[in-house]
């Protein structure tokens, strides 16, 4: 079921509010930067997701995967306590559109048994490969 949900960075200046369904599942992800940041993410339609505050204070580091030529991934951080409450893609198509993957640990109102109870997808992001879900050990993600 689609749930409203507000989160923040650890200091407070960037605030979001997003649509998800964690029943629907959750991601993680084993390419270079999300493992070494343990990003566990949910999915939202950029149409789910609102800015409430802190726009001037994120910084955007930008992801070229091998074989494009455009960023396809903004990660973005909060430029005061360094914090990535959320990242933004370009139209993936699994989902059908451009999204913002939402850090589940930035989170201020999400239950720890919604949190247990979230299936979880792994994703290939190493290999820049979004479709097929990952094999083998993800202990590690």
């Amino acid at each position: 079921m689609q749930k409203t949900y507000s989160g923040s960075c650890h200091c407070g200046a960037v605030r979001f509010e997003c649509e998800l369904d964690l029943a629907q599942g959750t991601n993680r992800c084993n390419c270079s930067f999300c493992r070494k940041n343990r990003f566990w993410m949910a999915l939202a339609k950029v149409d789910a997701f609102r800015l409430l505050a802190g726009g001037e204070a994120l910084v955007d580091y930008q992801h070229t995967a091998p074989g494009r030529t455009e960023p396809f991934l903004h990660l973005l951080f909060c430029g005061r306590c360094g914090v990535r409450a959320f990242s933004r893609g370009g139209f993936l198509p699994a989902l059908g559109a451009a999204f913002y993957a939402v850090s589940l640990a930035c989170l201020d109102d999400v239950s720890v048994e919604e949190l247990v109870s979230s299936p979880i997808r792994y994703f290939n992001g190493q290999a820049d490969d979004w479709a097929t879900p990952l094999e083998g050990e993800t202990r590690h993600l």
